[in-house]
């Protein structure tokens, strides 16, 4: 199982220069884990596009494979402890509150041992803080 951020799936989504190497990444490992919020990440950035322009066919199109996407991946829920540990993270690393949230339910999900779980991110200051933090960042 893999660990994915919102920036690593939204090319799954969409057309975008990392669209190709994802569907590879997503090829070798196909078991994927999330934070709970993520949905609501890929919307948002969907919903940007949409502002910026993107047809909105093309936009139904990339909520449709979210869809199918959700409907496989396992969700880490809310929980009192994930937000014990984004309010560390957010002092420890320069992240955003969604961020530290991902990084916080990855290391959940790694049963607190960060080098046992990879992390897909294309976002560079997560992906730097990942690393810190121990885990595998692909």
């Amino acid at each position: 199982m893999t660990f994915w951020d919102a920036s690593a799936i939204l090319p799954l989504l969409v057309q975008e220069p990392e669209t190709e190497a994802m569907h590879a990444r997503l090829s070798e490992d196909p078991a994927v884990a999330v934070w709970w919020g993520t949905p609501v990440e890929c919307a948002s950035a969907l919903a940007r596009l949409e502002r910026e322009g993107v047809p909105s066919g093309m936009i139904e199109e990339a909520f449709a494979r979210l869809e199918t996407l959700a409907a496989s991946w396992a969700e880490v829920e809310p929980h009192d402890e994930v937000r014990e540990i984004a309010r560390r993270l957010l002092r420890v690393h320069t992240l955003r509150a969604a961020d530290a949230l991902q990084l916080a339910a990855a290391t959940l999900l790694a049963g607190h041992r960060p080098p046992s779980l990879s992390i897909v991110v294309l976002d560079a200051r997560l992906r730097t803080a990942a690393a810190k933090e121990g885990f595998r960042t692909a």
